[in-house]
């Protein structure tokens, strides 16, 4: 094994390390995991909250045990590709071993190492950027037609994955357009490679079109109720933080890539940045979104920097570049990951209040950062969910209803009774099992819905009952209750029939 690659192998093993140590045992998994995990049980070519990729891990997730390990496995795998491909980048642009080590480092000690730590499709989307801007570098260096076709597939999994790299595109299309690499658009190879996308992600596009275009509902029900609090200052700060310990790399990667002599057949790169930030800024997207953009520039960044500090008083000042991202990310460390208790954070919230982790998507403060708080109770829930069927003496004729998806996969996952919860919310309202002709009802409230839900629910069954409640305070679901109601006195079975309706045609009329 030569020098550099084991230096690149070390770079991996320690990501994967840090992956797994960052996440204090307390925490249960989030929120979002627990819906993508259950999609294993659903396999299809589209989901009312994300395309079909994610529910492939989830199989291989469900066929490896179904385990924590397998569940963080991916999401690190996924940030540890992204670090290879932008050490390639670095090769392919002739850096030199200090250019490695400075990209590798930078790409480590970022956003990315809290974004690999939730199993969500950003992990993969952040490395479909990265891998289709090093397909197109390719082709601009050897000018050889295959890396067009990769391009293609990579767009398609990009898309199939998350509907996010469509932003990608349309800020490429104006740079290619604005540069003399035009030329691309008039080769045949380029029109090929477009269709053998499309015809890649065809099958998702003929599953929006049989369910109505639930993407178009999605997005209406995001903008109405999240991305009218983004706010622009908020949204250029979190750009600086994403990369804060490579921010001068990245500066420097959009300075090479316009004036550096030996980047002039990459200056579409420079354009591209512009035209894409410029399109997340109209659209008021959430900051996270670009994150795909930065990687790339990393690579760019880091080989002119090796190249400026390459002789004279100049070289003394590589230390120093190396040393910026390992110095920023010891306080990083401090606020950005769940490896302290919510009662420390709590108490020390000051720094967590300063970074605006403290805002959730409601646009308001709470006292814990949103991911965190969503990581707490689910355990709780599922545990004394268990306990309350375990007590029902026909438990298959019982339905476990709850609000959100969080809940219904939460129980769904850490379930030891078999419950296979559901819920009118986001992907559930396509699993009902209504083959079961349904007696009991245990049904899960959050807690600002829970006031009325004896009074309303109770005359319709003989027996009902609070069960329990969510009692973590630092949870996000803290007070969700419990409610037992036994031997209905209607058709359970109509009633949620009717529900499953309603629901169905309020995506479709949106």
């Amino acid at each position: 094994m030569t020098k550099k690659n084991l230096i690149l192998f070390g770079f991996i093993i320690l990501k994967f390390i840090l992956q797994y140590v960052l996440i204090s045992p307390e925490y249960d998994l989030q929120r979002d995991e627990y819906l993508h995990l259950d999609q294993a049980h659903h396999l299809a070519w589209g989901y009312l909250s994300v395309p079909p990729v994610t529910s492939w891990f989830s199989y291989l997730i469900l066929l490896l045990g179904n385990s924590v390990f397998w569940v963080k496995f991916f999401p690190a795998l996924f940030g540890a590709l992204t670090l290879l491909i932008v050490w390639k980048t670095i090769k392919l642009l002739k850096g030199n071993l200090y250019a490695l080590i400075l990209g590798a480092l930078c790409v480590l000690f970022s956003c990315l190492l809290r974004l690999n730590m939730l199993y969500q499709p950003n992990s993969f989307d952040i490395l479909c950027w990265t891998a289709l801007y090093y397909v197109l570098i390719q082709y601009l260096t050897s000018e050889n037609t295959k890396w067009l076709y990769f391009g293609g597939v990579i767009f398609a999994l990009g898309f199939l994955n998350k509907y996010n790299i469509v932003f990608l595109l349309l800020g490429l299309v104006p740079a290619i357009l604005l540069s003399k690499q035009r030329k691309i658009l008039a080769t045949k190879e380029f029109y090929f490679a477009l269709i053998l996308g499309l015809i890649l992600i065809l099958p998702n596009l003929y599953w929006q079109y049989s369910n109505h275009f639930p993407i178009v509902h999605h997005m209406k029900e995001l903008a109405e109720t999240q991305l009218v609090n983004v706010d622009l200052g908020d949204f250029l700060k979190e750009q600086i933080l994403f990369f804060i310990g490579g921010l001068l790399v990245i500066l420097a990667g959009l300075y090479a890539v316009l004036f550096y002599k030996s980047f002039k057949k990459y200056q579409l790169f420079f354009a591209s940045f512009v035209f894409t930030l410029l399109i997340f800024i109209y659209f008021k997207a959430k900051a996270y979104y670009a994150i795909g953009l930065y990687p790339i520039y990393l690579a760019f960044g880091a080989v002119y920097i090796s190249e400026i500090l390459n002789n004279g008083w100049k070289r003394f000042l590589k230390p120093v570049f190396i040393l910026i991202p390992l110095l920023l990310f010891i306080p990083i460390y401090n606020v950005a990951f769940p490896n302290k208790s919510p009662e420390y954070m709590v108490a020390h919230s000051e720094p967590y209040k300063k970074l605006g982790m403290l805002r959730w998507e409601d646009g308001k403060d709470h006292h814990l950062p949103q991911d965190f708080a969503d990581m707490l109770g689910w355990k709780e829930l599922a545990r004394k969910t268990d306990s309350l069927y375990a007590l029902l003496p026909n438990q298959k004729e019982t339905i476990v209803l709850c609000d959100n998806y969080g809940q219904a996969g939460a129980i769904n996952f850490y379930s030891k009774k078999g419950i296979k919860a559901v819920s009118f919310n986001a992907d559930y309202l396509n699993w009902f099992d209504l083959s079961i002709s349904y007696k009991n009802l245990i049904r899960v409230k959050e807690f600002d819905e829970n006031n009325e839900e004896l009074k309303e629910t109770s005359p319709y069954f003989e027996t009902a009952a609070i069960g329990g409640q969510i009692t973590n305070q630092y949870a996000r679901e803290y007070g969700a209750t419990i409610f037992v109601f036994t031997n209905a006195k209607i058709d359970i079975n109509k009633r949620v029939e009717q529900e499953i309706n309603e629901e169905k045609d309020k995506i479709i009329n949106d």
